[in-house]
């Protein structure tokens, strides 16, 4: 797993956003959910300091020992603007050293990219948040507006001991905000030889359900009918093999129909799927947003070869449109059987925002000065982000983490993938594009 020619923080110098997003990678943050956590205190305090360093007061907030998020205000220009959340998230989820080609948790440097659990999900942005505000207050004194700077605790287990706790229990934090920024949008994609950026605008709705079958404890060698493993499968079966139809949103239909015209094709004659599959290795997310998604994801039954247990679990990861919760939990329900309980474990709402207005102007300008003529596109994000919590306080959520990526880069895969990487260079774009943002808006 050792590399020889990766670069060591001995022998490289690296500009200070991907130093900071080595530093990060390498604070452990795993987050397995359930309330498994190695917790998020040491990269708080990190960011803690970084910020404070910047002449401001974060206010650190802790919904269960060790599980720590980060709030800070930067005071702008324009006191009458809206204020601006910013944020990210501190933990990220499990990796296993084993199936990596470099130490997971090492920060290493190597191929013109930093590697390591976080570097895309999402310690970049932290990173980025930090120079691009550093450089701002550097240049200027202040950002145009107020920014709300925050890290949350826990997104990776749905954020309740993050940012669900802190929009519950400390809204005043959030006051005079009416947007946010946040992960998994701004990045480009390349579409034939031309390169476009995606905002993202929307998110599924999550719902985690869990499958309980029950049936008639026995011996391995005994005949029984009444078998819960057999229930079980049966209904994992048919949930996860449910061909769910496409779907459109007020969002999904406006990306369509963007991309079909960056690529110059008649939505009316290509149909979704085939728009959303043509946009390449952007189409893990894109095409996954035009249907609802119920994958099976944890199985757990027994204990010995020769005893037939008494239950059997298991746990699915539901995504539909916004607005569409209710009628297909009823279709899971039918599909489970009468045999199976369905249990609703956690449960989020979907988001859609309006691809306009001033944030959105705002993007595309910064976007035009930074990367001329690269068109920005509207798409609904398949998984979902702290900014669901914030919706909660009335604030509109976008995302927009701004990296340049060169063609063939399989961004999405590194989202909770094996050697998880993102490009120097990309980083050094985002601080750049980034601090643009944080002095025109």
């Amino acid at each position: 797993m050792t590399d020889p020619q990766a670069s060591t923080a001995s022998d490289l110098e690296l500009e200070e956003t991907a130093s900071i997003a080595r530093d990060l990678i390498r604070i452990d943050t795993t987050n397995w959910g359930e309330g498994k956590s190695r917790g998020e205190t040491e990269a708080a305090h990190y960011v803690e300091a970084k910020l404070r360093d910047l002449g401001l007061e974060p206010q650190l907030f802790e919904s269960e020992p060790d599980r720590v998020s980060v709030v800070a205000r930067v005071p702008g220009r324009d006191r009458d603007k809206p204020a601006l959340v910013v944020h990210g998230h501190l933990d990220v989820v499990p990796a296993d050293p084993a199936n990596w080609s470099v130490d997971p948790f090492g920060g290493v440097v190597r191929d013109g990219m930093l590697w390591g659990r976080g570097a895309v999900d999402m310690k970049n942005m932290d990173a980025m948040m930090l120079t691009s505000l550093a450089d701002v207050i550097a240049a200027q004194g202040a950002p145009e507006r107020d920014l709300v700077i925050a890290y949350f605790a826990d997104e990776e287990a749905g954020g309740v001991l993050g940012s669900h706790h802190v929009v519950e229990e400390h809204p005043e934090v959030f006051a005079g905000a009416d947007t946010a920024i946040s992960e998994v949008g701004g990045y480009s994609i390349t579409l034939g030889d031309r390169r476009a950026y995606l905002l993202q605008t929307g998110e599924k709705a999550l719902m985690w359900i869990k499958l309980v079958a029950t049936g008639t404890a026995a011996h391995g060698s005994h005949v029984i009918r009444d078998n819960a493993v057999t229930k079980l499968a049966a209904a994992v079966a048919r949930i996860g093999s449910e061909e769910w139809p496409v779907r459109l949103s007020a969002t999904t239909d406006a990306m369509v129909a963007e991309v079909a015209r960056f690529l110059g094709v008649d939505p009316a004659v290509t149909g979704p799927d085939e728009v959303a599959l043509a946009t390449g290795s952007a189409s893990r997310f894109i095409h996954a947003a035009l249907h609802t998604t119920t994958n099976p994801t944890v199985l757990t039954a027994g204990y010995k070869h020769n005893v037939i247990p008494d239950a059997a679990e298991a746990l699915i990861d539901i995504r539909c449109l916004p607005g569409d919760e209710d009628a297909v939990l009823a279709r899971v329900r039918e599909l489970a059987g009468d045999e199976v309980e369905v249990v609703t474990s956690f449960r989020d709402v979907g988001l859609e925002q309006e691809f306009g207005g001033p944030l959105v102007d705002a993007v595309r300008d910064v976007l035009g000065r930074h990367d001329p003529g690269a068109p920005v596109l509207p798409y609904l994000l398949s998984g979902g982000t702290d900014n669901k919590a914030l919706s909660t306080l009335g604030i509109a959520g976008y995302g927009f983490v701004p990296l340049q990526l060169p063609a063939g880069v399989d961004f999405p895969a590194m989202f909770h993938g094996v050697d998880e990487r993102v490009p120097l260079d990309a980083l050094a774009f985002g601080r750049r594009v980034l601090g643009d943002l944080f002095a025109s808006y």
